[in-house]
This record gives structure tokens, C-alpha cells and sequence, in this order.
């Protein structure tokens, strides 16, 4: 019934946000700005006459209108440095609502992270892990010995491995100073023949030497 007569109240508008504040603040030293150059450019061509003119009334009247522009700029000029002061202020106080909630989504992030770790984790067995890591530490030893296996050598009887030294460290003993002596027998360089021979027949083979003058063995 009241609501009949005096009517429904409206919803009530949701306050503005920071951001927009800011915007608003932040548009309203632009226009103050705009109007301290504008007055810049008519205290300037203000000035530019006064040179230009002599002493009198009209002179002091230019002068008037002059000083009475700075004081307006003056003005603006402290407008405009408060504006700028409370946009920097909001923005500060956006800044650190913005890191608050920040901060929540991280740690929300990080509970998330830390709840999914622990239902993975559930699903290990360590005592698996381990006996797997065993099997596979088993399988490389058997494939080790397996290649080892198949790397020898067939058809060769087994040996002593100090008669096998022996022999190596007296190799070559029994015909080396025999050898080495006939060797210094034979010239090390044929002699210069004092004229050309024609048709010298060759030397037939001594027995016990090679083609070379060498002994065979």
C-alpha cells in the first residue's frame, strides 16, 4: 500500500570505482592545464606590447591587465598541482588494492598447486619406486654380463698368462745378434765405377745371400 502512494525506491547506484575517479580527476587538470597555456600565450603578447609602449595611463592599464592574468594562472597553477596530488594519491591506493588481490590469487594458486601435489603423491608407492629403481639396477648388472658373454673368443686354448710375458720379453733373441751381424758385413754402398762398363755380366748368386747382397734366413 505504501508503495502505492509514495512509490518503490530506486535501486541505489553502485558507487564509482577507483579507476574511474582516477580518469575524472586525471581529465580535470588536463582542462586546467589547457587554460595555464592559454594564459601563458596572452601574458606573453601582453608583455611583447608593454616594451612597445610609453609611459602613461594606457600603458598602466595593459600592466593591470597583465598582473591581473598571472594572478589567474597563479590560481590554476595551484588547481592543477592539487589534482594531480589526489590522482597520485588514488593511484597509489588502487595500486595497493590491486597487490592485495594480487596476493590472494598467488596463495589461492598456491593452495590449489599444494592440494593437487598431495592427490598425486597419494598415488605413489615409494616402496614401488624403490623395487623398480632395484629391477633396473638387476637388468643393466644381466645385460652387462650377457654382452660380456657374447665378446669372447672361441677356438683358442687357454693360456698362462706369465709364460705368454716371457716369451713376449724374449722375442726375437734367438736370431737378432746373428742377424745383426751379418748385416755389418755387407757394404752400405755400392762403389763408384771410374768409367762406364758395357755389357758387364751379372754376378751369379752366392749361396747364403739373396739378390740384394743380403743373407737369407
Amino acid at each position: 500500500m505504501t508503495s502505492r502512494l509514495f512509490g518503490k525506491k530506486k535501486p541505489k547506484a553502485p558507487p564509482p570505482s577507483l579507476n574511474d575517479v582516477i580518469a575524472n580527476t586525471d581529465g580535470r587538470a588536463s582542462v586546467v592545464d589547457k587554460k595555464i597555456q592559454q594564459l601563458d600565450s596572452q601574458i606573453l603578447e601582453l608583455k611583447k606590447k608593454l616594451h612597445k609602449m610609453r609611459p602613461g595611463p594606457a600603458k598602466n592599464r595593459v600592466k593591470q591587465q597583465a598582473l591581473r592574468l598571472l594572478k589567474q594562472r597563479r590560481t590554476y597553477e595551484n588547481q592543477h598541482s592539487m589534482l594531480q596530488n589526489q590522482s597520485f594519491n588514488m593511484e597509489q591506493q588502487n595500486f595497493a588494492i590491486q597487490s592485495i588481490k594480487d596476493t590472494h590469487e598467488t596463495v589461492a594458486a598456491m593452495k590449489e598447486g599444494s592440494r593437487a601435489m598431495k592427490q598425486q603423491f597419494k598415488q605413489l608407492n615409494v616402496d614401488e619406486v624403490q623395487d623398480l629403481q632395484d629391477d633396473m639396477e638387476e637388468l643393466m648388472e644381466e645385460t652387462s654380463e650377457v654382452q660380456e658373454i657374447l665378446g669372447r673368443t672361441y677356438g683358442m686354448d687357454d693360456m698362462d698368462e706369465d709364460e705368454l710375458d716371457a716369451e713376449l720379453e724374449s722375442y726375437g733373441e734367438e736370431f737378432g745378434d746373428e742377424l745383426f751381424d751379418e748385416l755389418a758385413d755387407v757394404p752400405s754402398s755400392v762403389p763408384e765405377s771410374s768409367g762406364p762398363v758395357a755389357n758387364e755380366p751379372t754376378p751369379a748368386k752366392q749361396e747364403g745371400v739373396d739378390e740384394f747382397g743380403l743373407p737369407t734366413l
